[in-house]
This record gives C-alpha cells, structure tokens and sequence, in this order.
C-alpha cells in the first residue's frame, strides 16, 4: 500500500474533494481523509435544510449539479458529492481521523527516524519529498504537502453554564419529529435557530427563543425571515430578546432578560451557538493563530499557504471564528489557489 504522497487532504467534504479534483487533474498522488462519512459536516445539518447559495454556485471540479430548484436541499448535496467522488474514482479514506501532523525538518537520517516506513520510499530508503508525517487513527503516512479543509463543525460553542451536559441538551438539530408536544428551547437567532424553532413549532412543539441580541439575525434566509419574525410577532413563537440561559434542569431552564430572571418548564434545550474550528488541532500542527478574540490563523491569502511551509489551509477553516466568511461558493477556489502554488514549486525546484 502506498503510505507516501505528493498531498495529503485532511477533511472529506466539498472543498476537500475539490482539492482532490484539482490534485488529480495535475496527475498528483494524494489521499483524502475524513474522520466521518462522506461530506461529513453536510450529512449532519437539518434534515430539512435548503442552502443558501444557487446549485451552480456549490459546484466543484466544473460537474454540472442539478437540483429540482434553484436553491438545493441537503439531500440533493449528499447524492452530488457522492456522485462526484464515484465518478472521479477519488482516493479517500472515511472514518480516518487525522491525529497529529509532524513537520520534518532533518536530513534523511532524522526522517527516517521520524516517520518509519511512511516516509521511505518503495526500497527502504528515505523519501527527499517527504515534508510531513501525518499520523491517523488507523494509519501513518507521508507528503510533500499537507491541506486542511477541516471545516469548522465538529466543536459547538458552548454556553459554559450548568446542565449543559444533561442528556436533553443538543448543539446539533436534525429533525423535528422528535420534539412533537414538548416544551423546547432554542439559543441562537441564525439560520439553524430559525430553522428549528419553525420546524418544531409546526409539529406541536411549544418553542421559546433566546437571542442575545435585539432579535433575529441580519443573515438569516430572506425567504425564512418574514416567516419567524411573523410567528414571534403573533406570539406563536415566544422570543426573549437581550437575553441568555443561565441554568438548564431537569424539567426547567433559568433565563436572564431585561425584565429579571424567568423560570420556564422545559422539556428540551437546542443550543445553536455556532460552532468553531479545531484551534487546539491548527496549533500543534505549527500554525499561528491571531492573538485576538477571531483567532485566525496565518496564511498567504494569494496561495493559502500557512506559516508551515507546504501546510495550507482550505475552506471554512480559514475564517477562524469569523465562521460565516468562508462557505462553499467562495472558497472552492481554494483548491485551484493550493494546487497553483504546488505545481509552481515543483517547477522551480526540478533539477536541471
């Protein structure tokens, strides 16, 4: 089994295959991983979610998505990026999750020593184009370069109060069925709060908002606003505004508003406060984040290069908390940038 190549693409979903496409157009060898399923962070959004953005405008590698209407649902998206990565015989490893990423930076001997048979070459001698060791859940290997399109899913931002952990708290919605004829509260006023407060509210659940601020968020779906901002309006939707939760008990909730502290009977909490990237992950792989509240991480913005030469980064990743800057219409040109920058370096250092 090859354990060495030209790329190593952590993250499985739309910007990481489309790194895998451009890969591959350049006759690169490179491996995709991904700790989930297929486009893993798409499989977990709502089941009832429609994107933002037009199908043309999330598609990779120039294949042509064609969905029943202008604006795709999640289903249509799972069934086209499996379709691609079919079609286009993609290298991928699922349920492989990256652990760690080791930059060598001795000569042969210390290579070999760091990374074992993944960065040899097919005769036991240490491989020259072996830049890092990435170390898996199953695996280890080697690459000249290493992208990461990691997205940002995986670690909800968390409320930091008491009961968070009961088991009736959720940072992920799915579907509403399951929250029929229950008391429910949802935390968040973007896109996946409205969603679930709607979509809950209209299987019979009695949904209570808390928004932090003065009320639903300016980025929400023009087709959805009207619709929530009309419910709260009528009192269908109770919405407590410049508010927080501040306890979660069995069979309640504590709530801080302007008007003083309210105790509601509660039988489930979906707290969607955003999610972020994994900091702890871009750090130990030698990446420096920006020593503010945004946390972003240094790369070129021409060629998505990190600090870490030959380490870039991909996607949504690249925001750092700034998490609604990148999405998939704006960063597929990522993988074009990343391989450009690739295929230029081994230009300039092919021997004569």
């Amino acid at each position: 089994m090859n354990t060495h190549y030209d790329i190593i693409i952590a993250g499985g979903g739309p910007i990481g295959i489309a790194c895998g496409l451009e890969a591959q157009k350049a006759g690169l060898s490179y491996l995709i991983l991904e700790k989930g399923c297929l486009v893993n962070s798409l499989y977990n959004y709502p089941a009832n979610m429609t994107f933002f953005s037009t199908s043309e405008r999330i598609e990779i590698g120039e294949i042509p998505f064609v969905s029943n209407n202008v604006k795709p649902v999640r289903s249509e998206a799972l069934e086209y990026y499996r379709r691609v990565a079919v079609s286009r015989h993609l290298n991928l490893h699922l349920q492989e999750e990256v652990k760690t990423i080791q930059q060598l930076t001795g000569p042969a001997e210390e290579t070999q020593r760091l990374t074992g048979p993944a960065g040899t070459t097919g005769n036991g001698n240490p491989d020259p184009n072996a830049n890092f060791t990435v170390l898996t859940s199953r695996s280890s290997y080697s690459a000249a370069n290493v992208i990461l399109a990691t997205g940002f899913y995986d670690l909800p931002v968390l409320l930091d109060i008491p009961g968070e952990n009961l088991p009736k708290v959720t940072h992920y919605y799915k579907e509403p069925h399951f929250y029929a004829l229950q008391k429910v509260v949802v935390v968040g006023a973007s896109n996946s709060s409205v969603d679930a407060a709607l979509e809950t509210w209209r299987k019979g659940a009695e949904v209570t908002m808390v928004i932090r601020g003065e009320g639903i968020g300016s980025r929400v779906k023009y087709w959805v606003k009207p619709d929530i901002e009309n419910r709260i309006k009528e009192g269908s939707i109770k919405a407590y505004t410049h508010s927080s939760l501040v306890d979660i008990r069995e069979g309640e909730v504590t709530i801080r508003t302007p008007d003083g502290i309210v105790t509601l009977p509660n039988d489930y909490v979906i707290a969607l406060t955003g999610y972020q990237p994994n900091f702890k992950f871009l750090q130990a792989a030698g990446i420096q984040l920006s020593d503010d509240e945004k946390l972003l991480p240094l790369y070129d913005p021409a060629t998505m290069e990190t600090n870490v030469k030959h380490l870039y980064l991909a996607g949504v990743v690249c925001g750092g908390m700034n998490t609604h800057l990148w999405f998939i219409e704006n960063s597929r040109i990522h993988a074009t940038m990343i391989l450009e920058d690739i295929l230029s370096k081994r230009v300039h250092t092919r021997p004569a």
